[in-house]
């Protein structure tokens, strides 16, 4: 298999300070830009900023601080993690991506989804229960835009096009584009009508039962024509020096993420048991010394046919110095040891 690309993605969680008490949203901006300068650093291969629109997450505006690491960086791809379509303009979305590929030498990328989280939809006055319909409508205007052409379309949930050019233009070919998928079948099928790459996100349970959707994608690329595209994923992890290190420092994170929101969708907290779970061979926590990380993400690429592995590094409000100590040692042990081992198989 090609080589596979490593990154990071963070949410922008806000994060706890000296004294213990949540850091202020302008903080934990400053630190996201930090741990993308150092994810650059320890040659790592993408840095994904997420969407939200809520107390918890201090990122609403993900091209801004993207262009504010792009400033600070060299080689790192950039990109969102995710952009929530359903609730922007395809057009806006576009320029804003555009603009950041721009600035940053050809390094912008862009993960689209419908969003796991609806708080943006009454924000900019969209209404839920056209959920489906303003993700399929907007997905189809942004390929278009995307093609670079003058674009001619009409459709439901805006006004139509004729023969618009959208400026500023790519400057090196398309728009690297990926579609975010936590567990649909026919959004799987989405991405392969456009030919955009596949994002898996995998937040529970075992990576390894995702593989019917990576064939059903492929399968979905070659009745369409298109030649097979990447597949990546994207799970929640943490890196420390030991295993017993690594899981100490996560879990009170951990608990404190999941049974917030836990409480809004009517889940129970998540128990100690549990979280060993996710956290053992099989599971969906990524949590451990580097060559324990490594060895669990060598095995769901193979799985999984992957191009991409994201570790979502930031947990709730984990502390800022130990997510650089994860960064350092993804950069500086866990990628080198994935690379040898896919290469030893």
């Amino acid at each position: 298999m090609a080589k596979l690309e490593l990154g990071l993605d963070t949410f922008g969680d806000r994060t706890l300070g000296a004294d213990g008490t949540l850091q202020s949203h302008a903080q934990v901006l400053r630190e996201v830009v930090e741990q993308g300068e150092l994810a650059d650093r320890v040659g790592l291969t993408f840095f994904g900023v997420g969407e939200h629109h809520r107390e918890d997450f201090a990122v609403s505006a993900p091209e801004v601080v993207l262009a504010a690491v792009a400033a600070k960086t060299r080689q790192i791809r950039l990109g969102s993690a995710v952009t929530v379509l359903s609730s922007d303009d395809p057009i806006r979305v576009f320029q804003r991506f555009s603009t950041l590929d721009a600035v940053s030498s050809g390094r912008a990328e862009v993960i689209l989804g419908r969003g796991s989280f609806t708080e943006s939809f009454p924000l900019f006055g969209y209404d839920l229960s056209r959920y489906e319909e303003l993700f399929e409508d907007k997905l189809e205007l942004f390929a278009k835009v995307r093609a670079g052409v003058p674009v001619t379309w009409s459709g439901k949930t805006r006004a139509p096009l004729t023969n618009q050019t959208v400026y500023p233009p790519l400057e090196r070919g398309p728009l690297r584009t990926w579609i975010g998928v936590g567990g649909s079948p026919e959004s799987v099928v989405r991405a392969a009508k456009y030919g955009f790459d596949l994002m898996l996100a995998v937040i529970g349970g075992e990576p390894a039962r995702f593989a019917g959707y990576v064939d059903l994608y492929f399968e979905a690329l070659t009745k369409r024509g298109f030649g097979r595209r990447p597949v990546g994923v994207h799970c929640p992890g943490h890196v420390a020096d030991t295993d017993e290190r690594a899981r100490a420092e996560l879990w009170p994170h951990y608990l404190a993420l999941r049974t917030k929101i836990g409480a809004e969708r009517g889940w129970p907290p998540p128990t100690r048991a549990q979280f060993e779970r996710e956290a053992g061979p099989n599971g969906a926590l990524f949590v451990g010394s580097p060559d324990t990380v490594a060895r669990k993400i060598a095995a769901t690429a193979r799985t999984l046919s992957l191009s991409r592995f994201d570790l979502k590094y930031s947990n709730g409000p984990m502390p800022h110095a130990q997510m650089l100590r994860s960064i350092e040692l993804i950069g500086t042990e866990v990628a080198p040891r994935v690379h040898e081992l896919l290469g030893a198989g």
